[in-house]
């Protein structure tokens, strides 16, 4: 085969920012039915946005993540290369079809370089207080963050931000315990 007609039969893929559960290969595997870990471009920065856990999941049994618009913050995760026949099994496990989330198009940076048109997934109805995530949930997101790569300090950042969820204290107090 010739260069340039395995660049025509290349498949159509979409850039994926993952934040949450879906940062872990090993469980995104699960929705694609096929090793996710190929498709991890690397670590990658969300600028304007903040983490919260404005959703409780009824399938999880707990509070899941969310990104929220916000100047003062930004949000590191896995930038994926997903082929487009992964497309609708990432909706429906974002339960898009039942409004759980909804599509974003955003910008990251990765890898010194800006990727723009990036999908990802915000909450359709944010509650107006975090939820604390269940052990699994948090066991998850952290292997996600430590398998991809994410750096130290930002993986102690997810913990702290989860456990003190779970100790049932507020953000402000999470705010004077971390400083």
């Amino acid at each position: 085969m010739t260069e340039l007609s395995a660049a025509t039969t290349r498949e159509p893929t979409f850039y994926y920012f993952a934040y949450g559960s879906c940062m872990c290969p090993i469980d995104l595997k699960r929705t694609l039915q096929e090793d996710a870990y190929p498709y991890v471009i690397a670590p990658a920065t969300l600028p304007n946005y903040r983490l919260g856990f404005y959703r409780q999941s009824k399938h999880r049994n707990c509070g899941v993540l969310d990104v929220v618009p916000d100047p003062n913050y930004s949000v590191m995760g896995v930038l994926y290369e997903l082929p487009q026949r992964f497309s609708e099994n990432l909706d429906i496990r974002e339960e898009v079809p039942d409004n759980g989330y909804r599509r974003e198009i955003v910008s990251v940076w990765c890898q010194e370089q800006w990727y723009h048109s990036v999908r990802t997934y915000t909450v359709v109805n944010k509650l107006p207080s975090e939820v604390p995530p269940n052990e699994w949930y948090f066991h998850v997101v952290l292997r996600g963050a430590t398998i991809c790569g994410l750096p130290e300090a930002y993986r102690w950042q997810l913990f702290y931000h989860m456990h003190h969820l779970q100790q049932g204290l507020t953000s402000l107090e999470t705010q004077k315990q971390i400083q």
